[in-house]
């Protein structure tokens, strides 16, 4: 057993002093991920600080009309939560789709948005892994590879990022914030996530010795009509081999306004801006909605066992579009 240090934070300049103090410092909030990591190996921190009694429990609405929801609230809470539901229905059903019970009870927001991959290779101290051993290589790309990336992947790393709840705050332009030594900071999620390049490594933008405290959510009217729907190898808990988070707004037969991000296809949650292009102002139709699946997916790269991962995504795309462009129209 490797021997770590632990402590309790008891508010957040202590947390921030005690990760800034140590650079194999991890935050440990619900231990859903890290814990399992640790057991295998793959994440051998110097010391953990305990985050999860820290006052970032609680969903708030912001002045402007969004929401803010703090770092420690769990998958549950956020989910059962009346304004989420209301305005954000997108946002529930992710994570409603992510995770069982139990562990929606004791997974966190923040350690929701720092899951690591769950790649077979990565999770193999074993072989070799660029993501968790730079430099050794990448396996997947010749070996299994049916649930990893078709878009935005390198020669270094085919890896899939597996939150559901993090493709919904893609789609809704979430906004997190966190603390360092240096004072607080935020990244808008879609600059939160690194591409993976050659250091995939590297996943988030973080500065070293930050804590997340909460995430944002810009108003967004279009969010009252979304969607999240996930395909998986089970009906039971199981992570994704595609996922679409979708807000549709229609008026008169066309498209005002439209979001969507896919998930279990990239590094990151994968926001599809060439589609929202496509699809604005075109016919909220079956034809408009292929050709939006299809501008996002020409770039996509299949390896040797997912190409059926482009048709996946497009019938997706298609079905959760014409779903929320029917109840338009009702």
């Amino acid at each position: 057993m490797r021997e770590f240090d632990y402590r309790r934070a008891d508010d957040v300049p202590g947390a921030v002093a005690l990760l800034d103090s140590d650079p194999d410092a991890r935050c440990l909030a619900g231990g859903t991920n890290l814990v399992d990591l640790m057991k295998a190996g793959v994440e051998r921190p110097g010391r953990l600080v305990d985050v999860r009694r820290l006052p970032l429990d609680r969903v708030e609405p912001t002045p402007a009309g969004g929401l803010r929801i703090g770092a420690t609230v769990t998958n549950s809470d956020l989910a059962a939560h009346p304004l989420v539901r209301s305005r954000y229905p997108v946002l529930a059903q992710a994570v409603l789709a992510g995770a069982s019970g139990q562990l929606r009870n004791m997974a966190t927001v923040g350690g929701n948005l720092l899951q690591r991959t769950r790649c077979a290779y990565f999770a193999d101290i074993t072989g070799p892994c660029n993501k968790r051993s730079p430099g050794t290589g990448c396996p997947a790309i010749e070996g299994e590879n049916r649930n990893h990336a078709i878009l935005g992947a390198s020669a270094h790393c085919v890896a899939v990022h597996p939150s559901d709840m993090a493709v919904a705050l893609a789609a809704l332009d979430a906004v997190v914030h966190y603390e360092t030594a240096q004072g607080p900071g935020e990244l808008p999620l879609g600059w939160f996530y690194l591409p993976v390049g050659d250091t995939p490594q590297r996943e988030t933008a973080l500065p070293p010795g930050a804590l997340i405290t909460s995430v944002s959510l810009p108003p967004a009217p279009v969010a009252l009509r979304s969607r999240y729907r996930k395909v998986r190898e089970r009906a039971s808990y199981a992570f994704a081999v595609g996922s679409v988070a979708a807000a549709l707004e229609v008026r008169g037969g066309v498209v005002r306004e439209v979001r969507l991000a896919f998930g279990a296809v990239a590094s990151r949650p994968w926001r599809a801006r060439a589609a929202e292009r496509t699809l604005t102002g075109a016919p909220a139709d079956a034809t408009s909605f292929a050709a939006a699946a299809d501008a996002e997916l020409a770039a996509a790269r299949p390896l040797s066992d997912n190409g059926f991962k482009v048709t996946l995504m497009r019938n997706l795309t298609v079905a959760v579009l014409g779903e929320l462009a029917e109840e338009a129209a009702r």
